[in-house]
């Protein structure tokens, strides 16, 4: 989508601090982070929101999921780590592109 701003951001049109990529995924570090470590992991195919994935988005979701665990260690979580989808406005998405938070580390906030 050309107005999207994780498209833009997967498409090189604006500047990110890349994490991690391959054919399915995008990741970087958040602009904004809550926390000492905070990327976001975000699917190439453009899909608004968890509650607008189909059947079709099964294997990618999957897919996802399953590579968290990995992003993590590489960013030095070995603790542990939170992951958070927002989903819709009311559930706090602020870009309509669906994207997991991975967020850990000694600055981790709480719920609160």
């Amino acid at each position: 989508m050309s107005d999207c701003l994780f498209c833009k951001i997967i498409a090189g049109d604006i500047p990110s601090v890349s994490v991690y990529e391959d054919e399915q995924i995008f990741v970087f570090k958040d602009i904004n982070p809550v926390a000492e470590v905070h990327i976001l992991a975000v699917p190439k195919k453009h899909i608004k929101s968890l509650d607008e994935q189909t059947k079709e988005d099964a294997d990618l979701l999957g897919y996802m999921m399953g590579k968290l665990p990995e992003l993590a260690q590489s960013q030095g979580l070995a603790d542990g780590f939170r992951t958070i989808i927002n989903t819709g406005p009311g559930g706090g998405q602020e870009v309509d592109h669906l994207h997991i938070h991975i967020m850990g580390g000694s600055k981790l906030p709480g719920f609160t």
